[in-house]
């Protein structure tokens, strides 16, 4: 994962709206009996643009939540968006969860499946054809989402990173 394309956002600066990915019940088992505790991913976003992805955990669901919120809220990153859709295919991963991402026309709509489809409308994604491959652990989808979203350049950056103007970028 490139870090020099991750642009850090300050959340106190723009409206997010938060979308919960999964809640896990986890129980531990003790000599007084079980323990229930939950973890909860959850993905923010302004739909233009800005997202990121937190975990929470507590003894109460809403409580696991509003950490996974707070948590989220802290790694924000900035992603290029053209006409509603990615810029470009790209390919993501993160341990076992692979997942491609293909640029589609206007009025495609998001074809996702769960967790990829929560990341990619929270970060205002349109119209997207994306496939999920290999593991469908919600946690590790998110993340090899974040992974090719991340890696997602349009042709401004592009241009200005190799120092050439922009009708050499198409034409190349």
């Amino acid at each position: 994962m490139s870090t020099a394309n991750i642009k850090r956002v300050k959340s106190s600066e723009i409206e997010l709206k938060d979308k919960l990915v999964a809640i896990n019940r986890v129980t531990k088992v003790t000599k007084g009996g079980r323990t229930f505790s939950f973890s909860a991913i959850v993905v923010v976003g302004n739909e233009n643009g800005v997202v990121g992805h937190g975990l929470g955990k507590a003894k109460e669901v809403t409580s696991a939540i509003a950490k996974g919120i707070d948590d989220a809220k802290k790694n924000l990153i900035k992603v290029p968006i053209v006409n509603g859709t990615v810029p470009h295919s790209q390919y993501g991963k993160y341990a076992g969860a692979k997942i491609l991402l293909k640029p589609a026309s206007s009025g495609t709509g998001v074809i996702a499946g769960g967790a990829m489809r929560a990341v990619l409308e929270s970060v205002g994604v349109t119209d997207v054809l994306a496939k999920s491959q290999g593991s469908s652990n919600p946690h590790n989808v998110v993340k090899a989402t974040l992974d090719a979203l991340t890696q997602m350049r349009d042709a401004r950056s592009v241009s200005q990173q190799r120092g050439i103007p922009m009708q050499r970028v198409f034409n190349g």
